[in-house]
């Protein structure tokens, strides 16, 4: 089966939500809110890609899809519901607009126009900084083709504009998601 426009996906694992965490051995529920953003899993599966689609993306890659793709949702009337993603038993169509990353032979790659940095830790100075990390400065991790073009790699420290931030999870790492056009100059 394929869809002429949608990627056909699972999440990853099989699970929709991840809320939980393993300490010593024991799992423990972080969340139990489906509401929860930061407990919606972001990780599917390529199971089909589009008919006509001629991109870098093969079956058996993960897409870094938004949060609301495997979430359930409640009626007016309070019945449990899926997304509109939803197709059935675990099985979800997500076009190119709902996935910012693709991994492909265990390298993270941006899509279309994504990126993804890693916030720095706040450097020392004489100047008292009330933050855990440097304001509008990143490390570049996840890359898309228009920066390699521009002569950005990974690794580059960043500047970028104003409210871009955007969190996930990934591998374990905190990352923010963003526009490339958002990245603003390289230090």
């Amino acid at each position: 089966m394929k869809s002429i426009y949608q990627f056909i996906v699972e999440p990853l694992n099989k699970n929709r939500y991840n809320n939980t965490k393993e300490i010593e051995g024991v799992d423990l529920i972080i969340s139990t809110s489906e509401e929860d953003v930061s407990a919606s899993n972001r990780q599917a599966i390529v199971l089909e890609t589009p008919i006509n689609y001629c991109g870098p993306i093969e079956k058996g890659d993960t897409l870094l899809v938004h949060h609301n793709v495997f979430k359930f949702y409640n009626d007016m009337y309070g019945r449990r519901q899926s997304g509109k993603s939803f197709f059935r038993d675990d099985i979800f169509f997500v076009d190119s607009e709902q996935f910012y990353a693709f991994k492909k032979n265990n390298k993270w790659h941006g899509y279309d126009r994504y990126c993804f940095v890693k916030p720095i830790p706040t450097e020392e100075s004489y100047i008292y900084k009330p933050f855990s990390n440097e304001p509008l400065m990143a490390e570049m991790v996840i890359i898309n083709k228009t920066l390699k073009e521009e002569g950005l790699k990974i690794g580059d420290k960043v500047c970028y504009k104003p409210n871009q931030e955007y969190e996930f999870n990934i591998d374990g790492e905190k990352l923010w998601r963003m526009f490339d056009h958002c990245i603003t100059l390289v230090l």
